[in-house]
This record gives structure tokens, sequence and C-alpha cells, in this order.
């Protein structure tokens, strides 16, 4: 037994260690221990709220792959998608994505972190709206307004994560046509007219923006029109090309 309690603290304390197979190590035994005993879920709840650690979230990542993970370990978990390390950031939005499937409520969460978190907690919030495969009128808006956005991070991740969105169709159209019209940044544009072009049927406006576009003296622009021309020529729809036919 006095053993199995010096594995235990070996293996929380190395969830501080500076070197990354050996946090990860660490992590990747203390998921499965965690699953199997009370005891070590609980020394990781009162890791978690010990003071003067050199990070937290490995273990809120750990108690985020239990079930009915606390407030504690979620909050730690938003936190950590401003992480500055971007594979951190994906493996705990992924991790998001998952708990947020059965504890809908870290859905508003996340709604939140789209209007008031940091440039990155914005973005992956954004993305875990996305995976979730939403359609409802609050995530809808989350993702609308993360497109006037202040950083342009965060309105390309916007524009690209409303494709899949299937309510509200007309109101999406008319969001993405304002930002690839008005919207003073370049890779907003070129997102918002792809994206756009994805839901097919284009407006006469959409379409002689992209004419102009295709002959624009920026190479981005002109691409991107071309881009979204090829599109929306393939999301015809077959009447169309077989009536030409006969």
């Amino acid at each position: 037994m006095a053993n199995d309690g010096q594995k235990l603290a070996a293996l929380i304390c190395a969830l501080d260690d500076p070197d990354k197979p050996t946090l990860r190590a660490a992590v990747d035994q203390l998921i499965g221990l965690a699953r199997e005993s009370a005891q070590v879920r609980t020394a990781l709840d009162s890791r978690l709220n010990e003071f003067g650690h050199r990070r937290y979230w490995p273990v809120a990542y750990i108690l985020g792959h239990l079930p009915n993970p606390s407030d504690a370990a979620i909050r730690n978990l938003l936190d950590t998608l401003d992480h500055r390390e971007p594979d951190i950031r994906w493996a705990c939005s992924l991790l998001l994505v998952k708990i947020a499937q059965t504890e809908t409520a870290l859905i508003e969460w996340l709604i939140e972190l789209c209007r008031n978190g940091t440039a990155n907690q914005k973005r992956m919030a954004i993305y875990c709206l996305r995976d979730l495969a939403l359609n409802d009128a609050a995530s809808l808006q989350a993702l609308l307004g993360a497109l006037s956005d202040s950083d342009t991070t965060v309105k390309v991740a916007a524009a690209t994560s409303l494709k899949n969105r299937t309510d509200d169709t007309d109101r999406v159209r008319d969001a993405l046509l304002q930002s690839y019209l008005m919207d003073v940044d370049i890779k907003v544009r070129n997102a918002a007219a792809v994206t756009l072009a994805h839901f097919g049927s284009p407006s006469e406006a959409f379409l002689m923006a992209l004419q102009e576009a295709s002959q624009d003296n920026d190479s981005q622009a002109r691409k991107t029109a071309v881009v979204a021309l090829e599109l929306l020529e393939k999301r015809r729809p077959a009447s169309i090309g077989s009536s030409r036919n006969r």
C-alpha cells in the first residue's frame, strides 16, 4: 500500500514536470487510475485546489475524462483554451466538446467565452460550438456576433465555422455577405466568401462581387473569388446542367 501511495504521489508530482513526455505519461497513467480508484480522484481534486503549482490544466484534463467533472475542472479547461501552446489548446477543446455532449450547461460557458474571452479563448470556443453541430439561436448568435470581433483570427474562425449551420440560413448568408463586402481584412473577406459559396444559390450581389474580385489586382482576392465561383458552379442543380445538354 505504501508503494502505491508513493507511486501516486510521484505521478501527481510529475504533473508539474517541465518535460513534456514525462508529463504526458503521468497524465495517461492517472486517467486510467482515476477511473478505477476513488482515492486517486480525491487526490486529484485536492491537487486542483492547491496553491503554488506550476500548472493546473493537466489535473483538470484528467478529471475531465471522468463522469460528471466538477465545475472547477471544467472552468480550468476553459481557461486553458488560452494556453500559449496550440496542441494543449486543441486537446482541451476536444475534451470540452466531449463533456458538453452530456453536460449541456457547458455550452452556455462556451457561448460566454465567444463574447468575453481572450482571442485564443474566443477562437477555440467557436471551434467547440462548431464541432458540437448545434442548431440553436444562442450558439448561432455567438458565431454571428464573432464576425464583428476586433480580432481577425476570431472573425475568420466564425466565418469558417458557419459553413455547417442549417438553421436560419438566410441570416447566415446575409451576415457572411456583409463580411465579404465590408470587412477591412482580406483574410476575413476570403473566409466569408468561400463559406458563403458552400451554401450555393448565390444572391445577385454576391455573384457581382465575386465577378469584380476575380479581376482584382490583389492576387489573394482574385484567387478566392475564382475558388468561390468554382464552388458555386459545382453546387448548381443537376437539372440545369442536364437541360443544357439536351
